[in-house]
């Protein structure tokens, strides 16, 4: 009768607390989340001349999902996901590994995996899992062995082992988003700024030796990047129309479905990586500097949701997310314009795609459950924090 008895208390309880998880979410993050993603269906239903099939409808149900995933991800206990870090990271890992087993090939690289439901890419999934893994390892490390080399063995192979399972696939803009969410990693936890320096000028000075490696058309863009114009209707045809389309749009812009560049097919990929300049055509200068204060909005604020964080982990766990992010929005604004090298980065939120947008929400989630935990106490060991 005890047994039975308690039954219905304990499930009091349990709707109770996920009641009072719920009345603690940041409302006005959330919010701020929804807007690109508004932003992004407009772009997808102007992209397919006016419809919203085939890209909007199905962004839309992929941001439900996702919707979904964030506030599972957000009202799970923080000290839950400290505890999965690892084999999170696990799981990420095996699958990059898969993809040489039974991924496909897309656009002249393997590096989807079909799940049946979504065309799964696992090196989306590892700049999460490599963040949540970074911050578990630090937290438990401390500060008094941040400064010991031999402790920092382990997180470098977390990072290099990932990069070069991603290159090999191969994805070098993802890669370069792997190390460098990795470099920020180390600089949050406390890493010498002198260790920092050594590793970047080992990268710098293996980048003659790199240069053997990387594939013919991953070199063509290094050369089309220092020089778009040698080859205007081949190599460079692609940032010369987007940087046609950017300066058509003015101030203001065309209007929304009036852009000519993209809605004549002269821009490729319109609705993933080159939508950004679709938007600056249609809705100009100002259109485009809105997109990026919105941006600057999430990432202040999830910074400073992390800041406010009184255990590392969450820190270290927010602040890494929205650096992942930030790296995302300037490597595809800045390959549009003709900054960086093409290297085929979506804009998050708003290009056409379901593996960024799903790790990206569960990212989001992690911020918002950052929050929610801000006050706990968290020990070195993973399960010292339970009350």
């Amino acid at each position: 009768m005890a047994l039975v008895a308690r039954r219905p208390i304990d499930r009091w309880r349990l709707d109770r607390l996920l009641l009072g998880r719920v009345l603690q979410l940041n409302w006005l993050f959330i919010f701020l989340i929804c807007l690109p993603v508004a932003v992004g269906c407009i772009m997808l239903y102007s992209a397919a001349g006016g419809s919203f099939d085939p890209w909007a409808s199905r962004q839309l149900v992929r941001f439900g999902m996702g919707a979904v995933i964030m506030m599972i991800v957000a009202l799970i206990d923080l000290r839950f996901w400290m505890r999965a870090a690892y084999p999170i990271y696990g799981v990420a890992l095996v699958l990059l590994l898969a993809v040489d087993l039974m991924g496909f090939v897309a656009m002249g690289a393997q590096r989807w995996i079909d799940v049946g439901f979504i065309q799964l890419q696992p090196s989306e999934l590892m700049k999460i899992a490599l963040v949540l893994a970074l911050a578990r390892y630090f937290h438990v490390l401390g500060q008094e062995d941040i400064r010991r080399v031999r402790r920092l063995i382990v997180p470098v192979f977390m990072v290099l082992v990932p990069v070069a399972l991603v290159l090999e696939q191969p994805d070098l803009g993802t890669a370069v988003l792997l190390s460098f969410g990795g470099l920020v990693m180390f600089f949050l936890a406390g890493v010498p700024l002198w260790m920092l320096g050594v590793a970047v000028g080992a990268v710098v000075g293996a980048m003659p030796l790199a240069w053997q490696f990387l594939h013919d058309y991953q070199k063509q863009r290094v050369l089309t990047f220092l020089d778009p114009g040698a080859d205007p209707l081949g190599a460079g045809y692609h940032i010369l129309q987007s940087q046609i389309a950017l300066g058509s749009g003015g101030l203001t812009g065309k209007g929304f479905l009036q852009g000519s560049q993209s809605h004549l097919s002269f821009l490729p990929e319109k609705q993933t990586d080159f939508i950004f300049t679709m938007l600056a055509e249609e809705f100009g200068l100002v259109g485009s500097v809105a997109l990026m204060l919105l941006y600057f909005f999430i990432i202040a604020m999830a910074s400073l949701i992390a800041l406010r964080s009184r255990h590392q982990f969450g820190r270290l766990l927010g602040l890494g997310i929205a650096a992942t992010f930030s790296f995302y929005v300037f490597v595809n604004i800045a390959m549009v314009t003709g900054l960086v090298p093409v290297v085929g980065v979506p804009l998050p939120m708003i290009s056409y795609g379901g593996s960024a947008m799903l790790t990206l929400m569960a990212g989001f989630g992690l911020v918002l459950n950052v929050h929610i935990s801000r006050d706990l106490q968290l020990g070195r060991r993973p399960d010292s924090g339970r009350r």
